[in-house]
């Protein structure tokens, strides 16, 4: 036990405390050492959500487990298991090589791709993403055209419809034309209900919507062309519906109905409303800011003069 101590304090005194003078004598070696816990706690973070739930992330506990042993076992001089250990640890290195040897070359692989860029979080440009679940939507639209599947989809812009999305399913998923077909089959348990996109993922399912109930609708409306109406009335969310009974395709938007769209004039109406529509609001509030400053600086040179 003494020699356990001494060990310590040894250690204490010849790492730590010896660090920590070093920091205190050379103040950048601070401003370093700060940068490089960032990157490590970054990557260690990012890896944890790579690995997580898969078969690699077992190994990554027993390799914990084997360095924790390892290292107990010299502090406390247990030297044949500290041996057999040690033996095991440098042979494991080469054993993972052959065993995972598939999954770091896929590793490897990825290096400067979209998958790498998304690990350190550069994704995709928000435009960029919003015309790939354009074109998505877009996909599933004509999809259950084709087949006459009735289906509801609102897109949530500026104003918040939580209140909305908590009245059905919670799906946070990844947008798909296979999911959104999927979930519009008839008979099954989604069907009933809109779908809510949000964020750019399918928010919630099978979600309850206001009905509008003007007078000047036309009669041969349905119940989920009411529904589009009456959420696009309410909030600035845009709404694609797709009649069950002609398979027509229909944008609903501040409370007006544009019907019977085709995919083409269904991806240029989005991408208006989703992307440009948006991008001039941002110019023109930028233009606004700018001229207000220029004022403001054109008053104060008149008030000194």
């Amino acid at each position: 036990m003494e020699n356990f101590k001494l060990d310590l304090k040894g250690f204490y005194e010849n790492n730590i405390l010896s660090y920590l003078e070093n920091l205190q004598n050379h103040p950048i070696n601070l401003i370093m050492l700060i940068i490089d816990l960032v990157i490590v706690i970054f990557l260690l973070v990012n890896s944890f959500k790579v690995v997580k739930n898969t078969r690699m992330w077992q190994l990554i506990k027993g390799i914990f487990f084997l360095i924790i042993a390892t290292w107990i076992s010299g502090i406390f001089k247990l030297n044949i298991l500290n041996y057999i250990l040690t033996a095991v640890m440098n042979w494991g290195v080469l054993a993972l090589i052959v065993i995972f040897q598939p999954e770091l070359r896929r590793g490897l692989e990825q290096l400067g791709t979209s998958k790498f860029t998304r690990f350190f979080g550069l994704d995709k440009s928000i435009e960029v993403k919003t015309k790939e679940n354009i074109y998505k939507i877009s996909i599933a639209a004509t999809e259950l055209s084709a087949t006459k599947t009735g289906a509801l989809i609102v897109i949530e812009r500026d104003i918040k419809i939580n209140d909305i999305i908590e009245t059905g399913i919670i799906m946070d998923a990844e947008i798909s034309p296979q999911l959104l077909v999927n979930i519009f089959v008839p008979r099954t348990p989604l069907h009933d209900g809109a779908v809510v996109i949000s964020d750019h993922k399918i928010a919630a399912a099978s979600c309850m919507l206001p009905l509008a109930d003007d007078k000047d609708i036309a009669k041969e409306l349905g119940t989920r062309h009411r529904a589009a109406i009456g959420i696009s009335k309410e909030t600035d969310s845009i709404v694609v519906v797709v009649s069950e009974e002609t398979g027509k395709i229909s944008i609903a938007k501040d409370g007006t109905l544009i019907a019977d769209v085709k995919e083409e004039t269904l991806k240029k109406i989005l991408i208006k409303y989703l992307i440009t529509a948006r991008n001039m609001g941002t110019i023109t509030k930028t233009k606004e800011k700018l001229k207000k400053k220029k004022e403001k600086e054109e008053k104060v040179e008149e008030e000194e003069k």
